[in-house]
């Protein structure tokens, strides 16, 4: 394990590697089994059945460990994580308060499985100031601070503290901030759930999520879970991941510098509305993100008049590719209405800011936007 002293950018490329040892590589190659050479009791190996253990998986979880200040459980995506999370521990009668603009795949997973199986499901939106009185009677919160996809920003260790003192455990979906820009366990939460599709991988490639926990009883109670329910991800997916990580600290860099310039242009652009990144000293979030984030993220917003124009402007795009995730070393951007789902205009632009040069994504965007604008 890497000094702890050591900065940020350093314990990313060297996360979760073993001992160095003559002849063998830095990050051994993914280890592909079902079963594994086994005899007697089975308690006697770390390794018996590929759903139950991988040692691919374990050197990427405790890379992640390493970053998140917790034990990490990996799952085969975003949703498997949150769902480890929500599923086993509400049961009828319980109270779920989740934030009204989180990701929309959990609300649904709140709305069409937890609500059915009677469990009390609170939505409340992520800025609204009475978050707080909500959560009384929970049984278990869900945050997600920055919110996707509007990037409002809820004070985590006020809700914190407040859903403890009522004895409510808290998870935060931690996707948007990465642990390099946020930790949520470091802030109070039970859980940190995170898509590591997104930035942790960062090349649009693979699909991955984990769960990181401050108790060794919760990180058992998921691999069982995982166990259980088959949601494991692959091993050379996993492999993939960990190769990605130690470029996490240079991407966020790139990206997030990138962002807020870009950010600061649209802003001074003055023929856009809405325009909100974290970063921004004029953004409705600025300083309750600048009290709790190290750093702002990739994701920039604005809203144009209309689905048309929308479309017009992301057809204009050369750099800036059309799909629905973010977080890769490509910038990307989507009309984000097009799901429905989302309380948002129809002409609402959720931009990924990726590793381009800065310069080249700025002039594209803009050229974009005026190509776009009505005749």
């Amino acid at each position: 394990m890497p000094d702890p002293s050591y900065r940020e950018g350093t314990r990313v490329v060297r996360a979760g590697l073993p001992e160095a040892e003559q002849g063998t590589p830095f990050l051994p190659g993914p280890t592909f089994a079902a079963p594994y050479h086994l005899t007697g009791d089975p308690a006697s190996s770390d390794y018996v059945y590929g759903r139950y253990g991988n040692p691919s998986w374990s050197r990427y979880e405790s890379a992640l460990g390493e970053l998140e200040g917790g034990t990490v459980v990996l799952f085969s995506s975003g949703m498997a994580a949150a769902t480890a999370v929500l599923l086993p521990r509400l049961r009828p009668g319980d109270v779920l308060v989740a934030p009204a603009d989180c990701y929309m795949g959990v609300r649904s997973l709140a709305r069409s499985y937890l609500g059915a199986r009677g469990v009390e499901v609170r939505f409340v939106p992520t800025a609204d100031p009475g978050f707080a009185d909500a959560i009384d009677g929970a049984s278990l919160v869900w945050l997600e601070s920055p919110s996707n996809p509007g990037l409002d920003v809820c004070d985590l260790r006020a809700l914190i503290e407040r859903a403890h003192a009522t004895n409510a455990q808290v998870a935060v979906d931690n996707t948007f901030a990465t642990p390099l820009g946020q930790r949520p366990l470091e802030l109070g939460a039970d859980f940190s759930m995170a898509s590591a599709s997104k930035y942790l991988s960062g090349h649009a490639d693979l699909i991955m999520g984990y769960v990181a926990v401050r108790d060794p009883a919760e990180a058992d109670a998921l691999v069982d879970w995982r166990i259980h329910t088959g949601a494991v991800p692959g091993p050379f997916e996993a492999w993939l991941a960990h190769r990605s990580l130690s470029t996490l600290d240079v991407r966020l860099e790139r990206a997030c510098t990138t962002a807020h310039a870009l950010a600061e242009r649209l802003v001074a652009r003055g023929d856009l509305e809405g325009v909100r990144y974290p970063g921004l000293e004029g953004d409705p979030a600025h300083a309750l993100a600048t009290s709790q984030m190290s750093r702002f993220g990739t994701i920039v917003n604005f809203t144009l008049p209309s689905a048309e124009h929308a479309e017009r402007f992301l057809s204009a795009c050369r750099l800036v590719n059309q799909a629905t995730s973010f977080g890769g070393v490509h910038s990307s951007a989507e009309r984000r209405a097009r799901w429905r789902g989302d309380d948002i205009a129809e002409g609402f632009i959720r931009l990924s800011v990726g590793c381009e040069d800065p310069a080249d994504v700025i002039a594209d965007v803009e050229q974009a936007l005026d190509a776009a604008a009505p005749r």
